[in-house]
């Protein structure tokens, strides 16, 4: 391990009781990082044996710029960010996120069948899809692994699977309109946040599909789209689309920014179509 702040840390949290696995995610896993990215690093933990976040807590301390960093209970931001802690390690930004591998590997289960649920979570306006943790387990560098948990996990994550791909088309294909529709009915009342909010649904979910027919996870819905734009099977012109977009609403444009936003629609619904009979 060549990366001083992950030598550090991982050295740091390996003795902690409870932890079963340490990994890296994130744009930094994924190979996408810039210069000023944060370090996503997941906690995994049985839940038989849960974190000890005292121990946690003791672990960080020489680590940490600010020592009156805390870390957060398990379960205190909810069922899907299960908690953890944002750090400030020789002045980089380090986040710390729990993760319950029990959990974890039943949602794979489901996510491989096409089972997959959207659910509420602070700080993903769009919404948290059950998949983003088969995706970060993707995606994820293992920095400890002793059981060999989360290698066994990722070796179950590729192919990407037919069923999920279906689920997550299924799912949010059919929502883009939906959304659009909802904000029509917004603009009519001259309704800008309620635009501006499904506007926000409609482009999130088309970058889901996007991102399930080229077979890549999803993982958060920042630059989803701009992400999504990247894809060998995409809408063209997309980001440009979007940045004019949100610059009409902003402008009370409602009229045209909603007919640009149905003009991707048309575009996904030809890719879902072509997709379909390949």
């Amino acid at each position: 391990m060549k990366d001083p702040i992950l030598t550090r840390v991982v050295q740091a949290l390996e003795p902690v009781e409870g932890i079963v696995a340490i990994v890296l995610g994130g744009s930094r896993a994924r190979g996408t990082s810039g210069p000023a990215s944060d370090y996503d690093i997941g906690l995994y933990y049985q839940p038989t044996a849960p974190l000890d976040i005292a121990a946690l807590q003791s672990a960080i301390a020489p680590l940490v710029d600010d020592s009156s960093t805390t870390l957060t209970p398990v379960d205190e931001w909810g069922p899907w960010i299960n908690g953890g802690g944002w750090l400030t390690v020789a002045d980089v930004k380090v986040d710390l996120l729990y993760r319950d591998l029990e959990r974890v590997r039943s949602v794979i289960d489901d996510a491989r069948r096409g089972r997959i649920s959207m659910n509420y979570q602070p700080g993903h306006p769009h919404g948290f899809c059950s998949a983003i943790w088969m995706g970060e387990i993707a995606i994820c560098q293992p920095l400890f692994d002793p059981l060999d948990g989360i290698g066994k996990l990722k070796a179950g994550c590729w192919p990407f699977p037919q069923a999920l791909k279906d689920a997550l088309v299924a799912r949010f294909g059919w929502e883009v309109d939906f959304a659009i529709e909802n904000a029509e009915l917004a603009a009519r009342r001259l309704e800008q946040t309620h635009v501006a909010g499904c506007a926000h649904r409609a482009l999130c979910c088309i970058a889901q599909v996007l991102f399930a027919v080229n077979g890549r996870y999803l993982i958060n819905e920042k630059g989803a789209v701009a992400e999504a734009a990247t894809c060998p099977i995409t809408i063209e012109e997309l980001v440009g689309t979007q940045s004019r977009i949100w610059r009409e609403i902003g402008e009370a444009n409602y009229d045209r920014a909603l007919e640009r936003l149905r003009g991707l629609s048309n575009s996904l619904r030809t890719i879902i179509a072509q997709d379909q009979i390949r």
